[in-house]
């Protein structure tokens, strides 16, 4: 019996995952796929397909490197978690208490729970500072408490696409005292002890030798196509953009989930207790709506849905909507997903667990609409 009919799953069912991808890949829709699916902690299906750069004609391998896109919020989320579990951070501090600036200006209500959840009401668009600034977790901390929120903290969901992580970066700064940069803490208390040594915050040369090119499939949506690019800038440039600017490998980040899949611990090591993870995954936002998906109204049809956001992490949620879960999917299914290309997600009653890579950006939209055809998938294949 193979490994996937082990774990529950019909082996032709399953293959349909690879070949929806590859039928994307031959449609140009995007260059190239890496995958994951796991069921109990073990490897269902491992699919590594298309390309790393298409017009070189190089092939994707597990070697690839791919640029996280904002799944490195869930990164540095799962940090300012291991801090609530340290006793150095609380859900209901305050910005204001680590950082004074945040005590005017409307800012002085604003918890980490608010940017936890995206609902501190803080810009959602990319800040208007120079490359600078925007990759100096001081510099950007301070531009923002130098402005009123869109909203007051608690109100509505924002999505903050870049500077409400590095609000909660410099607040992690601070509470270990001022002596290890961002960057340093991340890697000595995540990454390393999860065995995620091909994961890095800013530039690391290695990897950069086999970082597959950022580059837009669309012209029109949430996000401006030159933005996206700019993000090969980021990576290249010394600095710290905590919302995103991080790389990692397929295997890297399928560590990652399975950790979360095994509450806090992997491979001996445990970064969260199994009471935090459990808390945290649940809709603490209610039936309120995510005004970044406003704009697809015009462009897609799609009426408003409950945000259902948890602490760190967005939610499944109960109803039939998009999304980058499965709607098939239990409620408490929970995860993450990055503009256009990234995706990963864990189901607790199912045991499974998703991690997903791409090359070759896609529109938000048609991103999400792609890994919720490829989730449910996933989950029609099970059949114990």
């Amino acid at each position: 019996m193979s490994a996937a009919a082990e774990l529950g799953f019909d082996e032709k069912r399953l293959a349909r995952v690879g070949a929806r991808m590859e039928s994307d890949i031959k449609a140009d829709i995007t260059d190239g796929c890496a995958l994951i699916v796991g069921r109990r902690g073990e490897v269902a299906l491992r699919a590594v397909l298309g390309f790393a750069e298409r017009e070189t004609g190089r092939p994707l391998t597990d070697r690839d490197v791919f640029a996280t896109m904002s799944i490195g919020k869930q990164f540095t989320s799962v940090l300012a978690l291991t801090f609530i579990d340290r006793g150095l951070l609380h859900l209901h501090m305050r910005v204001g208490d680590l950082i004074p600036e945040f005590r005017e200006r409307g800012l002085w209500t604003m918890s980490l729970f608010h940017l936890l959840t995206h609902t501190s009401g803080l810009e959602s668009e990319w800040p208007s500072v120079d490359l600078e600034t925007l990759l100096d977790i001081s510099k950007l901390t301070a531009y923002v408490a130098g402005r009123r929120p869109e909203a007051k903290p608690g109100e509505q969901v924002t999505y903050s696409t870049m500077v409400a992580h590095s609000v909660i970066a410099e607040m992690i700064r601070r509470a270990d005292g001022g002596r290890r940069s961002f960057t340093q803490i991340i890697t000595e208390e995540l990454f390393a002890p999860l065995g995620m040594n091909e994961t890095c915050l800013g530039p690391k040369p290695d990897l950069l030798e086999r970082l597959c090119p950022v580059k837009a499939k669309f012209k029109d949506g949430m996000a401006r196509a030159e933005d996206i690019v700019g993000v090969n800038a980021i990576l290249a440039t010394k600095g710290e953009l905590a919302a995103g600017g991080y790389m990692t490998t397929l295997d890297d980040l399928y560590r990652f989930t399975n950790m979360l899949r095994n509450k806090g611990e992997l491979d001996g090591a445990r970064v969260l207790s199994p009471r935090l993870v459990e808390y945290c995954t649940q809709n603490f936002t209610g039936e309120k709506h995510n005004s970044l998906w406003d704009y697809t109204r015009d462009t897609k049809g799609w009426e408003p849905w409950p945000a259902s956001m948890g602490i760190g992490f967005w939610m499944r949620g109960v109803g039939i909507q998009p999304g980058p879960m499965s709607n098939l999917s239990s409620p408490n299914t929970f995860g993450g997903w990055g503009a256009g290309s990234t995706c990963f997600w864990v189901d607790p009653e199912l045991d499974l667990t998703f991690t997903f890579l791409s090359v070759g950006i896609m529109e938000a939209a048609d991103h999400v609409e792609r890994v919720q055809r490829l989730s449910d998938l996933v989950i029609a294949a099970i059949v114990d």
